[in-house]
């Protein structure tokens, strides 16, 4: 049955990773606005409070990240076309689309594809005033972007200011539901590349993120499901069904205390989790994540 189990170490260095982008490419001398931008999570986990429970779910630039990091390729045909952007015109298919081109914008970033990043750039300035939520890709911030178009790490730290402020510009509208789907959109096709640079090139660290979604997929079935968005009632069905999938992967989380280095002022996180997974499972989960992202790429509405 080809089970594999993954036991993860996260070992992980408590350290804002955003911060190292923020200052890494500070003797540019290309770079005029790096020093001025405030800490970001860029690359962090999303928080989501869901009914009371708080939940996390992966940025797609982390995922992004990871991709770049195993050595896979840069492939634009496994992006969504920039160009189909018009096509989308009800807010819920324009919602999921902006969360995918965002991936998108930061997948290309990642990889130093400036041409690219810009047709990426322009599909989600389009789509987010469509939606009324060009104030957080106001004309300064978009000159930002523009500016540092070739600088990987500016590029990075400047789209996650902009969907920060958009998150917070729906929350303070009462648009919640708008950014549920945008959060959504991102998720599958962070999924959509991580299912691809792993069929590609298996790894341990991109089996693992595949692997690890089930409570973030929990989460956007929560969150998505509290809006009662008539339009979202496939959607929701097409998720449920991805959760049954996962719901047969096990996963066995080991809580071991965390260690500090008092003079570096460094924490490492020592806990582990396990997760079995077999070959049927992953494909399983490719079709299915596969199936959804053609329906809202190829939407007319």
């Amino acid at each position: 049955m080809n089970i594999t189990k993954i036991k993860l170490n996260t070992k992980i260095i408590t350290l804002a990773l955003a911060t190292l982008l923020i200052y890494s490419c500070g003797d540019s001398k290309q770079e005029t606005t790096t020093e001025e931008l405030p800490d970001t999570d860029t690359v962090k986990a999303v928080a989501l409070n869901v009914g009371g429970e708080l939940f996390s779910i992966p940025s797609p630039i982390q995922t992004a990240l990871l991709i770049q990091k195993s050595g896979v390729a840069y492939d634009k045909a496994i992006l969504n076309a920039g160009n189909k952007n018009g096509q989308y015109t009800s807010d819920f298919a324009k919602a999921l689309n902006l969360g995918i081109y965002g991936a998108d914008l930061g997948y290309v970033s990642m990889y130093n594809q400036t041409q690219d990043a810009l047709s990426y750039l322009a599909a989600v300035k389009t789509l987010a005033d469509k939606l009324g939520v060009s104030a957080a890709f106001d004309q300064q911030t978009m000159t930002r972007i523009k500016d540092n178009i070739s600088i990987k790490d500016s590029m990075l730290v400047l789209v996650g200011v902009a969907y920060r402020a958009s998150d917070a510009y729906l929350k303070t509208n009462k648009r919640t539901e708008i950014s549920s789907l945008i959060l959504t959109g991102g998720w599958l096709e962070s999924m959509h590349f991580s299912i691809i640079a792993y069929n590609k090139k298996p790894t341990d660290e991109i089996k693992y993120r595949i692997a690890e979604q089930k409570q973030a997929l929990t989460s956007l079935i929560k969150l998505i499901s509290s809006h009662n968005m008539p339009d979202a009632t496939d959607l929701l069905k097409e998720l449920q069904s991805l959760d049954k999938i996962y719901e047969t992967v096990i996963s066995k989380y080991t809580f071991v205390e965390p260690t500090t280095d008092e003079i570096k002022k460094i924490t490492y996180i020592n806990s582990t989790t396990e997760i079995t997974i077999n070959k049927e499972q992953l494909e399983k989960i490719g079709e299915i994540v596969a199936s959804i992202r053609e329906k809202i790429i190829n939407s007319k509405s």
